[in-house]
């Protein structure tokens, strides 16, 4: 990292969120995890790993774990080498563990990414211009031997110049050099790029693992079975709902939802008076997620007849009076494409948030009483 990148926040550290390089346990992975290391054991290590999976289960803080445990292991069959390990777990004072942590392992380049051209802003893609540093790392010689590795967080944030460039080093890559491609959506990738990779996927956290990754980031939580509904199993998208009172948030929201196509007028003005103010921009983009995540929850309750875990109390109550078929399945999946495209425009042209909220509870009023 330059002295003008270090002047911004890292791009690849999730707001109120220990990097991920700094996250000592990972939560819900161990699946990933053992592929990996059976891999390893049987000395068929691929050159390049997609690690791909949704936003915020713990990508990152995976592919930094294999950076750590492939720079500080020795290779399997070496002499004196001991058995192949069980974990991928790295004693906190290892040399490795400590260089990592400060950005200073000379054998391993991130890949992420910089300042744009003007050097004014983080850029909002990775540019060509860090790829053709990874180029200068990749021809540099190891002093002591052994491996190299190159995280790239994230894969799909490359340009096509920048993806292009990384596709000539993975046509021909070094000896000993491991890829860590990190991607949130891999369909956004080059095909020839993830043709050359070996895909790890990474999974949405079950309650009781995101109840644990929570704790590790110093959030406790007495609902992980909402949280992890909530948040789709995503460690960030649950900091996110913590950090907002989202539970809450939610909660209100349902509570509008029981008695339609009637509700509490006074009630629903004070829940979109939430999103109006000075510095509620945050809370009002989760509260549009809201109404997004419970129409598809509504819709898909509709399809399958079982809401599942409740994110709020009442809410299969409410699931099962709004949906009770195919036909009202099909009703909210409409509105709610409806309504995230209103949404988008809305803001698009700063309409009145504590407007928006309100028509929306209005379009699901009607749709209610048109059933």
């Amino acid at each position: 990292m330059s002295a003008a990148d270090a002047e911004f926040p890292e791009p690849d550290r999730a707001p109120g969120a220990a990097h991920p390089r700094e996250t000592e346990r990972l939560f819900g992975q161990d699946r990933a995890e053992a592929e990996f290391l059976a891999a390893f054991a049987a000395q068929r290590l691929h050159h390049a790993w997609l690690i791909a999976g949704p936003r915020g289960v713990g990508k990152a803080t995976l592919a930094w774990r294999i950076a750590r445990f492939l720079l500080a292991t020795p290779e399997p069959g070496e002499m004196f080498a001991p058995p192949p390990p069980d974990s991928l777990d790295v004693a906190p004072d290892h040399p490795v563990v400590r260089r990592i942590h400060a950005l200073s392992e000379p054998r391993l380049f991130l890949l992420r990414r910089g300042l744009n051209d003007k050097e004014t802003a983080i850029a909002s893609e990775i540019l060509v211009k860090e790829a053709r540093k990874l180029k200068g790392f990749l021809q540099l010689s190891v002093v002591d031997g052994g491996r190299r590795v190159i995280i790239v967080d994230a894969a799909d944030e490359l340009n096509n110049s920048a993806a292009n460039a990384l596709l000539k080093m993975l046509e021909e890559p070094p000896a000993n050099v491991t890829f860590l491609m990190i991607a949130h959506q891999p369909a956004r990738l080059l095909p020839t790029i993830r043709s050359r990779c070996r895909e790890l996927r990474a999974l949405p956290l079950e309650p009781a693992d995101m109840a644990k990754a929570l704790a590790q980031a110093g959030v406790e939580t007495n609902a992980p079975e909402a949280m992890a509904a909530l948040s789709g199993g995503s460690v960030g998208a649950a900091l996110r709902i913590a950090e907002l009172d989202g539970l809450n948030l939610y909660a209100r929201l349902v509570a509008l939802m029981a008695d339609q196509p009637r509700f509490d007028r006074t009630a629903a003005l004070a829940f979109s008076d939430l999103a109006a103010g000075k510095g509620q921009d945050a809370r009002f983009d989760l509260m549009l997620d809201f109404f997004d995540l419970f129409l598809t929850r509504l819709a898909r309750a509709g399809v399958t007849g079982d809401l599942g875990i409740e994110a709020a109390p009442g809410e299969a109550a409410v699931c099962k009076r709004l949906a009770a078929g195919l036909a009202d399945a099909r009703r909210w999946a409409q509105l709610q494409q409806e309504l995230g495209a209103r949404a988008r425009r809305a803001r698009a042209v700063n309409l009145d948030p504590a407007a928006l909220v309100m028509d929306m509870v209005l379009h699901i009023s009607a749709a209610a009483a048109a059933a």
